[in-house]
C-alpha cells in the first residue's frame, strides 16, 4: 500500500502528513502528530475516549479515516486550552475533582465542550445525555456532570472556584 500526503486543519494549524488510506484519524493524531490527548481504549467507537471535534461536532477518531478529515476543522483536547491557560471547562474538571485515572477525561471534555457550545446552561439530564457515549471506568460520573454544569453556569454553582470567572 502506498502512502498519500494529506493536509489536515488541527487546532487551527495546517498539518501535512503522509498516511495510508486506512489510517484512522486517531492513529495520525497520536502516532504522526504527537497529539496524544485523545486515547484509544476500545477501538470500536463505544467508549468515547478518542472523541475529537470535526467542524464543532464530536466524532470518534478511532472510527474516522484520516482521509475523511481533510477540509474540515479538527479540534483535539489540546486545542481547548489557550496556550498554557486552561479553558473554563478544563479548570472546572480540576476544581470539581472530575478526574480520576484520567483516561476518559479527553473524550469527556470534548463531548462536554460540544454540548456547552450548543447549550451553555445545560441541566443535569442534558449533561448526562450528552456524555452518554463516554465511558468512565472509575465511575466518576457525578463529579464529571457537576463539573460540566458548573462550567456552563459557574456563578450559580460555586462562586469561589477558580473557574468561576
Amino acid at each position: 500500500m502506498e502512502k498519500i500526503q494529506i493536509t489536515l486543519n488541527i487546532n487551527d494549524k495546517s498539518c501535512e502528513v503522509m498516511v495510508y488510506e486506512n489510517d484512522t484519524l486517531l492513529e495520525v493524531l497520536r502516532d504522526k502528530l504527537d497529539l496524544t490527548g485523545s486515547k484509544e481504549s476500545c477501538g470500536e467507537g463505544a467508549c468515547g475516549s478518542c472523541t475529537v471535534h470535526m467542524d464543532g461536532k464530536p466524532v470518534r477518531s478511532c472510527l474516522t479515516l484520516a482521509m475523511e478529515a481533510q477540509g474540515v476543522k479538527i479540534t483535539t483536547v489540546e486545542g481547548l486550552a489557550n496556550g498554557d491557560e486552561l479553558s473554563d471547562l478544563q479548570q472546572s474538571f480540576i476544581d470539581h475533582g472530575a478526574v480520576q485515572c484520567g483516561f476518559c477525561t479527553p473524550g469527556m471534555l470534548m463531548s462536554a465542550d460540544a454540548l456547552l457550545k450548543e447549550n451553555p446552561r445545560p441541566d443535569e439530564k442534558t449533561v448526562r445525555k450528552a456524555l452518554a457515549g463516554n465511558i468512565c471506568r472509575c465511575t466518576g460520573y457525578a463529579k464529571i456532570v457537576e463539573a460540566v454544569a458548573h462550567a456552563g453556569n459557574p456563578k450559580d454553582h460555586c462562586p469561589d472556584c477558580k473557574s468561576a470567572k
